[in-house]
């Protein structure tokens, strides 16, 4: 029944080309634009958008095409035959491989048309180009928030149920994703094995030295669509918005006051606490805020003029 539906289908779509008869007729698909010569083609095409035929039978994962499958019974099977040249990492599929090749070439052919960012995977691009849209399109089927990536909605599930599975065994704290436990044993350990090339300054976070090299760059791609204000940062811009709404969600406990910033207000309850965590190092003298140390480091650098 399904095959003569899609037979069907290839009719209703069909569509002859203004050559002669002779010539192949043209397939067209009607929900992406894409047309096809070759009958096999386009029918593999259209169970793209419309089914996954092909199903796993150990996880039940489906796939629209029979090739994608057989790449995927590998992850169960534990065979990996492609290895890569430069480190000898083994991978199930050779276009995983691809992939991770690029991380030695440092190839990165799939660029933005919107601000020129050039990435390695092509699903990398299409992530980032969700930032210049808006779009998000992984809901939240608890409390309806919304998501770019489906990675960040899995992680944000976990919230919901309060799974923490991976704990540090130094501070017994726990998180959720393996990625944010490996970034906070960087704490303990001192770790910044990302180094910036231009002027030495390393992160222990790749996103921190990203977010950094926009200081070289001067790329900003982060716009306020109130006033248009530019900002190398997503998370600058976030706290920018708040000029706009005026929604200040960080309150003073002792007082009540409430602020923008999450720092803002760690400095007005040193107010109360008389906290001076910042120290001169050539007089001794205490300061509540670090832009206040560095302007008393000024009346030291006038001493030695």
């Amino acid at each position: 029944m399904q095959e003569s539906v899609i037979e069907e289908s290839f009719s209703n779509e069909m569509c002859e080309s203004s050559s002669p008869s002779s010539e192949k007729p043209i397939y067209s698909c009607h929900v992406c634009g894409d047309t096809f010569s070759d009958k096999s083609l386009f029918k593999i095409h259209t169970q793209m958008h419309t089914d996954k035929p092909y199903s796993c039978h150990i996880c039940k994962y489906s796939f629209s095409k029979k090739s994608n499958l057989k790449n995927h019974m590998k992850t169960h099977t534990g065979l990996k035959p492609y290895i890569c040249k430069f480190c000898e990492t083994a991978f199930s599929n050779k276009s995983t491989l691809n992939n991770h090749v690029r991380i030695h070439t440092k190839e990165k052919p799939y660029s933005c048309h919107v601000c020129g960012s050039a990435f390695s995977q092509i699903a990398t691009l299409k992530n980032h180009i969700r930032i210049h849209s808006g779009e998000k399109p992984y809901s939240c089927e608890v409390c309806g928030d919304n998501f770019s990536q489906k990675s960040n909605l899995k992680n944000h599930m976990k919230r919901h149920s309060g799974e923490k599975p991976f704990s540090c065994e130094i501070c017994n704290s726990s998180f959720a994703r393996n990625s944010s436990f490996k970034m906070h044993l960087r704490k303990h350990s001192g770790e910044r094995p990302f180094p910036c090339e231009i002027c030495g300054s390393a992160f222990s976070q790749n996103s921190n030295l990203k977010t950094h090299m926009r200081i070289h760059s001067g790329e900003k791609p982060y716009s306020c669509r109130v006033c248009g204000y530019a900002f190398s940062d997503q998370s600058y811009m976030k706290v920018h918005m708040r000029v706009h709404t005026h929604d200040k969600p960080y309150s003073c406990q002792v007082c009540g006051s409430a602020f923008a910033q999450k720092s803002t207000l760690e400095n007005h309850i040193r107010t109360h606490t008389g906290e001076r965590p910042y120290i001169c190092k050539i007089c001794g003298n205490a300061f509540a805020q670090n832009s206040n140390l560095k302007n008393h480091m000024k009346t030291h650098e006038r001493e030695r003029t």
